[in-house]
């Protein structure tokens, strides 16, 4: 009997280390692990993430020799930014041009806005002409005698020929010096920003080696013989040994695997998602099945470094109230486990007797605002946002956030007789400033990535889930849903992760061959960092503002992939592209459909909603005006030429041009955002020229009214 295969998934969050454990064939969850983070251990949260593995195997009778995919987030990349916890990094600029010397030229990066925490550079200059082996030995050793710890190699146009670079990476194995190399990082041009953001990568290389080093063995040591896989923070994951290169992919890993596991075990296909955790809560959109990415920002400065575009806010389950002595005037950062205080809400009610209000200073420089109640007997809790949720009792017996309402009442109503105010009054001011902080963010991520207000819902996960979102949602006047296993959803993220990457380059006028270079490209990347070559798909970018051609591939670790659930029929899919559509059933019509797909239309207005629902349930394209059509490979283009010009809309002397979309075989490819029907043209072209000429496709095109 063939033994069962089980994914394991861990997620290093600011207060608990998650781990679980999901079967590979029916994607249950047998197993969850779960610890307290290490912050302070001196393997750092790395030991976390083993205890945590080892607790999950171990408490379910899950065999080491079961598991055959592992992966984990990680926060020490971001931790280390944060903390100052970097290498002195030398930069070996090279170029052509007095213009190419000042690019590549690197101040000191700083990283908080006190100026304490940096990057301290130092920089040289080699030019090519004068360009060898010796030259460059002797600028390694300047470098070093300034006491650089790690070097740069950024050579301009280094994405064309990157020789030089790969010369002075072997002479720094030579010399026992780590050596990031520019071009490696990032394919883009721009020599300044390409320069410094190999410069953040090659600051956090001695710490990240050091948590690969001591994680990888203990999973060793734990009879895992599969790869170690770590999150990425575009929510792809990587092997351990491309980690090392490049550890600057797995900034915000954490925050990325939270909106991946809405995406895979949800079935969120349009929704801003956030994960409340104790300390922090993670905001991300999810638009058309597809997460929203961004350039990650350090110091300030945008990088060349894809992320999912999560935003990160310092309030959660665990955020303590701040109040002056007359109101609540802010919820967070600080956190009541980073403080070292138990919830009020998760006390014994006997254990708050006679309780008073004390102002505390969590940690040095913190305000000295934050509230604790101390009980007469000595014992002191933090007044938090779930404290304040069960006293209003928000939260249901079935959450996890569930608590003692007594508990919770009592700590809050020390501080309501202190404000002269009622427990109500002021549980209502704590999550009035609490959900004031991600509905700031919720508003603005629904405006960058033009998320139609009315086709808003949220979706939570995360502990704290239950604590913030109802209220949330209500204020906003929107829908909500809180998923199954809220708690582990980015453990679930890291465990269904997928291999990807992401090549980008700066090309003008894209030829067909410069295209199918960076798709090749692209391929060869997501293999070496552990894709299955069987299973890799590509999709196309191109950006006519920007002249920025993108080529995403996405792979699974292992040949087979299993559907993540049973799937749907066209009454099932109907009801869904119905709820999603906020109309009854049967007005809707079936305008298209393949063995993956079901495409419904419906009028709502003036205006003809488009849902393509596929065969596990999820909406793969959600419109608010659009048309659909099917037709074959060989005439694709008269379809779109025909969308190109009914569904263009014109305002004052713009033409809107519109989005469109392919369901070919199994997946949908996502044309949103060209400008140039040539180059739209020449970028489906990669895509159906893998494709025989009569094979079914159903075209989707979407008016731009945003």
């Amino acid at each position: 009997m063939m033994s069962r295969q089980v994914r394991v998934g861990i997620d290093v969050g600011g207060t608990h280390t998650k781990a679980v454990a999901i079967d590979n064939d029916t994607y249950e969850i047998i197993g969850i692990g779960s610890v307290k983070t290490t912050h302070d251990h001196e393997d750092g949260v790395s030991a976390g993430v083993v205890e945590a593995f080892k607790k999950c195997l171990t408490d379910n009778n899950i065999e080491p020799d079961e598991v055959s995919f592992i992966a984990h987030s990680t926060t020490q990349a971001t931790n280390a930014l944060l903390e100052g916890d970097v290498a002195v990094t030398g930069v070996i600029g090279m170029g052509n041009s007095f213009l190419a010397k000042r690019q590549s030229k690197i101040e000191d990066i700083v990283l908080d806005e006190t100026g304490k925490r940096k990057i301290s550079t130092h920089n040289t200059y080699i030019p090519l002409k004068k360009y060898n082996q010796n030259e460059a030995r002797k600028a390694m050793e300047v470098l070093r005698g300034q006491g650089a710890e790690v070097i740069v190699a950024s050579k301009a146009f280094g994405v064309d020929d990157g020789t030089e670079e790969r010369e002075i990476a072997e002479l720094g194995k030579e010399l026992g010096v780590e050596v990031s190399q520019a071009s490696d990082i990032s394919k883009m041009y721009g020599l300044s920003k390409r320069t410094r953001t190999a410069v953040i990568n090659a600051s956090i290389l001695p710490k990240m080696f050091e948590t690969a080093d001591s994680t990888e063995s203990s999973v060793r040591q734990a009879g895992i013989k599969v790869p170690l896989m770590i999150m990425r923070g575009d929510g792809g994951v990587m092997d351990i040994d491309e980690m090392r290169k490049r550890p600057v992919l797995t900034m915000l890993s954490g925050p990325a695997a939270s909106t991946v596991g809405a995406l895979m075990y949800l079935r969120a296909s349009n929704a801003i998602f956030f994960e409340v955790g104790g300390t922090s809560t993670d905001i991300g959109v999810i638009k058309n099945g597809r997460p929203m990415i961004d350039y990650s920002i350090v110091g300030g400065h945008k990088t060349l470094i894809s992320s999912l575009d999560v935003h990160v806010s310092g309030v959660a389950g665990g955020s303590m109230v701040r109040a002056n002595n007359r109101e609540v005037v802010a919820v967070g950062p600080r956190s009541a486990h980073i403080a070292h205080l138990d919830y009020a809400a998760f006390a014994d009610p006997a254990d708050i007797v006679n309780p008073k209000v004390v102002r505390i200073q969590p940690m040095q420089d913190d305000p000295s605002d934050y509230i604790a109640i101390e009980s007469s007997n000595g014992k002191r809790f933090a007044i938090t946002v779930t404290c304040a949720a069960n006293a209003l009792k928000i939260v249901k017996e079935t959450d996890y956030s569930y608590g003692n309402y007594e508990a919770a009442h009592k700590a809050i109503k020390a501080l309501a007789d202190e404000l002269g105010k009622t427990v109500e009054q002021i549980a209502t001011e704590i999550m009035d400033r609490a959900s004031d902080v991600v509905i700031k963010v919720i508003n603005h991520l629904a405006e960058k990535h033009k998320v139609e207000r009315d086709q808003i819902s949220l979706v939570g996960g995360g502990g704290g889930a239950s604590s913030l979102l109802p209220y949330t949602a209500k204020r906003m006047g929107l829908n909500y849903d809180i998923a199954e296993n809220a708690e582990v959803i980015s453990s679930i993220g890291v465990a269904l992760a997928m291999v990807r990457d992401v090549v980008e380059r700066v090309i003008p006028s894209p030829t067909p061959a410069d295209l199918d270079d960076i798709r090749n490209e692209a391929i060869q990347s997501a293999t070496k960092s552990g894709a299955s070559p069987d299973t890799i798909e590509v999709q196309m970018e191109i950006d006519a503002q920007t002249n920025k051609v993108r080529a995403i591939a996405t792979g699974s670790t292992e040949v087979r992939t299993t559907d993540l659930s049973a799937k749907v029929d066209e009454a099932e899919a109907r009801e869904i592209a119905a709820q999603s559509m906020q109309l009854p059933a049967n007005t809707l019509t079936l305008a298209a459909k393949n063995n993956f797909f079901f495409v419904f239309t419906a009028m709502k207005g003036e205006k003809s909603e488009v849902r393509v629902v596929d065969n596990k349930g999820f909406i793969k394209v959600q419109r608010g005006d659009g048309e659909a059509e099917v037709t074959t490979v060989g005439g694709v283009r008269s379809v779109v030429d025909k969308f190109w010009e009914d569904l263009a809309v014109y305002k004052s002397d713009i033409k809107l041009a519109p989005d469109i979309y392919l369901c070919i075989g199994a997946k949908v490819v996502d044309y949103t955002g060209m400008l140039d029907l040539a180059q739209l043209n020449m970028v489906m072209d990669t895509e159906l020229m893998q494709h025989g000429g009569r094979e079914e496709v159903i075209v989707m095109g979407a008016r731009n009214n945003i």
